[in-house]
């Protein structure tokens, strides 16, 4: 297997390291009631996902 002959300097390891940025997520807004939420999942304020009541939010 092949050794590097020669030391890499701190800028350049750090060069290649500085690609890993958090993102935030992709929101939407929600067709019943208007609030953001995550695409492809149901709503956590309203409960419904494709017009349809699937999760049962209860208030505190």
């Amino acid at each position: 297997m092949a050794n590097p002959t020669s030391r890499h300097s701190k800028a350049r390891r750090d060069k290649r390291r500085a690609n890993w940025k958090g993102e935030a997520p992709n929101l939407g807004v929600c067709p019943e009631c208007k609030e953001m939420k995550q695409p492809h999942r149901a709503c956590p304020s309203c409960g419904t996902y494709n017009g349809n009541k699937v999760l049962e939010i209860v208030e505190k």
